[in-house]
């Protein structure tokens, strides 16, 4: 198994003792909701970051969005977002 996938592996199994410690179901509903924002956040600015990085090295929208697999509209869409996170 490689590295990466052995980090996956141990990040679901942390997830899932989450769900297996005795915990009330409404405070895990609470919990694994603001897991997941918190990952998918820091998820898509991990993907923004990376799709700047290719652009700043010299791909355009369209190398990008040919090398990912994705529409020129999607590349734009992504770069465009702001990812500083929510302003609560």
């Amino acid at each position: 198994m490689s590295d990466e996938a052995e980090e996956v592996r141990r990040v679901l199994d942390a997830i899932d003792a989450l769900d297996e410690d005795g915990t009330p179901p409404e405070e895990r509903a609470k919990r694994f909701g603001e897991l997941l924002e918190t990952s998918q956040l820091a998820i898509r600015q991990k993907r923004q970051r990376a799709m700047r990085q290719m652009h700043d090295d010299g791909m355009s929208y369209r190398d990008i969005a040919a090398r990912l697999g994705i529409s020129f509209g999607r590349v734009r869409q992504i770069l465009a977002e702001d990812l500083s996170g929510p302003s609560k």
